[in-house]
C-alpha cells in the first residue's frame, strides 16, 4: 500500500465486473466518433447532365442539399434521409447508408456510392436505381 498526498492507493486485483465496465466504457467512447458522421459534401446541389465548371443556378430546379448528417430532396419521395454510415473506398469516393422514415416506412436504409468527380460535381450511384450525376448550385 502506497501513501501519495494523503490518499491511500489500495493495489488489489481488479474485479471481472470491473473489468467489463472498463470494456463496456472504452468501446463506447471509440464508437462515438462514428454516431457523428456526417456527409462528405455540403451544400445544394442539382441534377445535371452538363460537364461545364462551375456551379449552376438552382432556382427552377431539383434541389438536393447536404447538411451535417441530413441530406434533403425537394422533389424526392423521401423529404429527409440522415446518414447511418460514411466509409471512404477511394481518395474522393464514399460509400455512403442513409437511414429514412416516411409514412408506413420506418428507419428503412439505402445504400449508395458518392463519387466527387471534382469542385462542382458529384455522382451517387444507387443499386438499383442507377447513377445521378448533380452539380453545384450557386
Amino acid at each position: 500500500m502506497f501513501d501519495f498526498a494523503g490518499f491511500a492507493a489500495d493495489l488489489r486485483p481488479v474485479k471481472p465486473i470491473q473489468m467489463l465496465i472498463l470494456a463496456a466504457m472504452l468501446l463506447i467512447a471509440l464508437s462515438a466518433p462514428g454516431f457523428a458522421a456526417g456527409y462528405p459534401i455540403t451544400g445544394n446541389w442539382s441534377q445535371s447532365t452538363g460537364s461545364e465548371k462551375g456551379a449552376v443556378d438552382c432556382s427552377k430546379l431539383r434541389v438536393i442539399e447536404f447538411k451535417g448528417d441530413q441530406r434533403t430532396d425537394s422533389k424526392g419521395g423521401v423529404p429527409v434521409y440522415r446518414v447511418r454510415s460514411v466509409s471512404p473506398t477511394g481518395p474522393s469516393s464514399f460509400s455512403v447508408v442513409d437511414e429514412f422514415t416516411t409514412g408506413p416506412i420506418n428507419k428503412a436504409r439505402l445504400s449508395y456510392t458518392l463519387n466527387q468527380v471534382g469542385a462542382d460535381h458529384v455522382e451517387i450511384n444507387t443499386k438499383p436505381g442507377g447513377m445521378l450525376k448533380l452539380q453545384r448550385c450557386e
